[in-house]
């Protein structure tokens, strides 16, 4: 039976998997049993995807990314270089820990930038953006960018990625798309 994916000659890909149309998985990758991977993602060098992992359709996974069970990320995710999910809080080699894994849902649009750590059992919101390096310990808030460590929110972004200046009246607009966003109650929607 022929694929309807490319996967380097290099890649591992474990039994059990659904790989989705037109998706892209790269040199030394392991896709691990049971995993959900939707159309068109791309999967970069020295991915590991854990089993029972979800991504949703055209999701970009860069270098040297682990994802663990208990991750599932909602279409066009992208997931930086070196960027870091956890799956347990209290972590010890001589324990095991695997009914304890805490569930991280990435959700649609959201970016997150390269060796940023995402420390488990906290949601990333829609189209938010977390900067390079910062350590998310709490949740994040749709449309929110956050930076640092711990990440803090410092400001909104578009679903373009572009910060937002809020006028007066609580409105702003994506200078690339032109789309139209209102700040109400310390939430942001597009309008």
């Amino acid at each position: 039976m022929k694929e309807d994916y490319f996967a380097h000659e290099t890649a591992v890909i474990d039994a059990g998997c659904s790989i989705g149309v037109g998706t892209k998985i790269w040199h030394f990758s392991h896709i691990m049993q049971d995993c959900v991977i939707g159309d068109l993602c791309n999967i970069g060098q020295n991915v590991v995807v854990s089993p029972n992992v979800i991504l949703g359709r055209n999701v970009k996974v860069q270098n040297n990314v682990s994802i663990y069970s208990g991750v599932i990320c909602e279409d066009d995710v992208f997931l930086g270089p070196s960027m870091v999910f956890t799956n347990v809080i209290n972590p010890r080699s001589a324990i095991n820990r695997k009914s304890e894994y805490k569930e991280t849902i990435v959700k649609k649009g959201a970016s997150i930038g390269a060796n940023a750590t995402i420390v488990c059992g906290n949601s990333i919101g829609m189209f938010a953006f977390i900067g390079a390096g910062a350590v998310v310990t709490k949740e994040v808030d749709d449309y929110a960018l956050v930076v640092g460590n711990p990440a803090k929110q410092i400001g909104w972004v578009s679903e373009y990625g572009h910060r937002l200046e809020f006028d007066d009246s609580g409105i702003a607009v994506c200078p690339e798309s032109g789309m139209k966003y209102s700040l109400k109650d310390n939430k942001v929607e597009q309008i």
